[in-house]
């Protein structure tokens, strides 16, 4: 527990506050290009949108909290012990559920994608407007009622276990929509292929769609993986050297977490080629 690799990981502060406003700026032209274009008002957009405020949240909240450190540092701002407790509750609130919201909407996308190719022609009845904005309304009540309960109770190892449930829930749930959408896609591929003779254009279209996969499912585990390991290695070893030594790493898990509220615009968002044109058209003013 004393050798070299249990010291941590000393992240500067600089990195926190460039890939916060990074990802705030990013996030934010997502935002405005979807407000912008009427084309852009479906229910799939709508809940990119969702995931842009919500890894906004991830993005300001660790700014503020990173200016309060280095502002209390330099002794430019002098607080009182209480009113910094306060104010500690409420940004850790202020992450905690964007977290979940970002997680809860990550799960959405995957849903909605998932109806969207195999309900292709009964899509419209089934995620109608009406229903797209109760399921956003119910992700931000339930995010930010837990993690006020979070927050309240952090010190409790079944607020921490259904923490760990849910974020495995999410990962399982994008895992077999995802797959079995790469699947379906590869089956109609093939079908294609044999009509046409073209076995060298299914192979390609057949790497590329599982190049995509690894990404999406990769980017979400590597990014969010390591918080989350940390949390069942409190629950589980909380005093064993190894956890211990594993536990000096927690800053490098969210500048990992802040890493994909940068990444997810590039994922969900950018690939949009209407989305695109209205993002350059947003820069342009």
């Amino acid at each position: 527990a004393g050798g070299a690799w249990c010291q941590g990981l000393d992240v500067p502060n600089e990195l926190f506050l460039t890939l916060g406003l990074v990802s705030l700026v990013e996030n934010l032209l997502v935002v405005a290009a979807i407000l912008k274009n009427r084309n852009l008002h479906s229910p799939m957009y709508y809940f990119i949108c969702c995931l842009a405020v919500s890894d906004m949240l991830v993005s300001v909240s660790n700014l503020a909290e990173t200016l309060f450190m280095l502002l209390m540092e330099h002794g430019v701002l002098v607080i009182r012990a209480s009113v910094i407790r306060h104010m500690d509750k409420v940004i850790n609130m202020l992450i905690c559920s964007s977290v979940v919201s970002s997680l809860s909407f990550l799960g959405v996308i995957a849903v909605d994608r998932y109806i969207t190719i195999f309900y292709a022609l009964r899509y419209h009845s089934i995620m109608t407007l009406q229903r797209a904005m109760v399921t956003m309304a119910s992700v931000w009540l339930a995010s930010t009622v837990s993690s006020t309960v979070f927050i309240t109770y952090y010190h409790n190892n079944a607020i921490l276990l259904c923490l760990i449930g849910f974020f495995l829930f999410v990962l399982v749930l994008m895992l077999v929509l995802y797959i079995h959408m790469f699947a379906l896609a590869r089956h109609h591929l093939r079908s294609i292929s044999s009509q046409q003779k073209q076995p060298t254009v299914y192979r390609s279209s057949s790497l590329k769609g599982a190049f995509t996969l690894t990404i999406l499912l990769g980017v979400f585990f590597i990014c969010w993986g390591p918080f989350f390991f940390h949390l069942i290695l409190i629950v589980t070893c909380p005093t064993n050297p190894f956890c211990t030594c594993f536990f000096s790493y927690f800053n490098l898990f969210l500048i990992l977490i802040v890493c994909n509220s940068v990444v997810d615009p590039l994922i969900y968002a950018f690939r949009s080629q209407e989305l695109r044109r209205t993002l350059w058209e947003v820069v342009l003013c």
